[in-house]
């Protein structure tokens, strides 16, 4: 998806024949959000270590234990921050995304072929406009089959709407943020908001719709208002319920530093881009999945919280709101 791929030194090219093509180096260069640094940047995105984040360590369900998360299962392919004249679906979908794009050269070129995407598309409401923060990560070895993610992108709605968890903690920000979302915050986003799974034969795509949660839609405009302000690190996986399943792992995380709004990239969702890419060699929609329901409560109340108190590394506590 525009702005178009760059042919950076350090990623290489197909045709230069001097280096091999690295289709993920090209794809976090070109993104419509740049790759700042991770303590020094603004107006852009990081890959925060997964130590930042307390996960529900291997005693938890015995001692209520959580401990740091270490390295991310998946690794950081590029985010997008998007406009467009109606909500975007779908993404990966699109035969203009450029991740889908670069992977599709990767593998006319013999590479990446184990290769799968999974990216988070947070749709933010507004009025004459849409936006959509899109966050993609890869796993570049075969899912290990029966492991918790593998579980999850073959999984049902139900069981994804059940385990899809969002954690969340505030950088920097205004009180009036840090109020609002809470200092460190997790949140089961399936059960909290409406969100669509896509799923094709090398991806799995989660549209979170903003919207549809009256509480939600509200804390994001108060944060809007502060945008340039905030720095927040999100990260994302799937909940373990069951002692198996311990310890938690991050599939992915990534810091959203100080976004202009004005930055985003425009997407016309008029045009015969967004249909799939059936036939362009991606499989793009081999099987879509959603997920229609209404919601029926507020933000993180009920069950739309994990059950846990969440805290940081160090045992902090803070407010339990389920970010947006």
């Amino acid at each position: 998806m525009c702005p178009k791929p760059t042919n950076s030194g350090a990623a290489g090219s197909p045709a230069d024949g001097k280096k091999p093509y690295d289709w993920r180096q090209e794809v976090i260069d070109s993104g419509s959000l740049r790759r700042v640094d991770l303590h020094t940047g603004s107006n852009g995105w990081a890959s925060p270590p997964g130590d930042l984040f307390a996960l529900r360590g291997r005693q938890y369900f015995s001692h209520r234990q959580k401990a740091p998360s270490g390295d991310w299962l998946l690794n950081p392919a590029g985010v997008d921050w998007l406009r467009s004249p109606s909500r975007l679906d779908n993404v990966l979908g699109r035969s203009d995304n450029r991740v889908a794009a670069a992977l599709r050269r990767a593998r006319a070129l013999g590479r990446a072929q184990k290769t799968f995407l999974f990216a988070v598309n947070l749709q933010v409401p507004g009025g004459r406009e849409c936006h959509s923060a899109v966050f993609y990560f890869a796993a570049e070895d075969t899912i290990p089959p029966g492991s918790l993610f593998y579980r999850f992108v073959h999984g049902d709605d139900e069981f994804r709407n059940a385990r899809f968890k969002i954690v969340n903690r505030i950088v920097k920000g205004p009180w009036i943020v840090k109020t609002a979302v809470g200092n460190y915050a997790a949140c089961l986003l399936g059960k909290a908001l409406t969100c669509n799974y896509h799923r094709g034969e090398n991806y799995l795509e989660i549209d979170v719709d903003i919207e549809s949660s009256s509480i939600a839609k509200a804390i994001l405009r108060l944060a809007l208002g502060y945008v340039t302000a905030v720095t927040i690190d999100m990260g994302f996986l799937v909940e373990a319920q069951a002692e198996e399943e311990l310890p938690e792992r991050l599939l992915g995380a990534v810091r959203v530093v100080q976004m202009e709004m004005g930055s985003a990239t425009y997407v016309d969702t008029r045009t015969k881009a967004a249909e799939s890419t059936r036939g362009s060699g991606f499989r793009g929609l081999a099987k879509v999945n959603h997920h229609h329901h209404q919601s029926t409560h507020s933000g993180c109340g009920g069950n739309a919280r994990s059950r846990e108190d969440e805290g940081l590394v160090d045992g902090k506590q803070s407010r339990r709101v389920c970010p947006v």
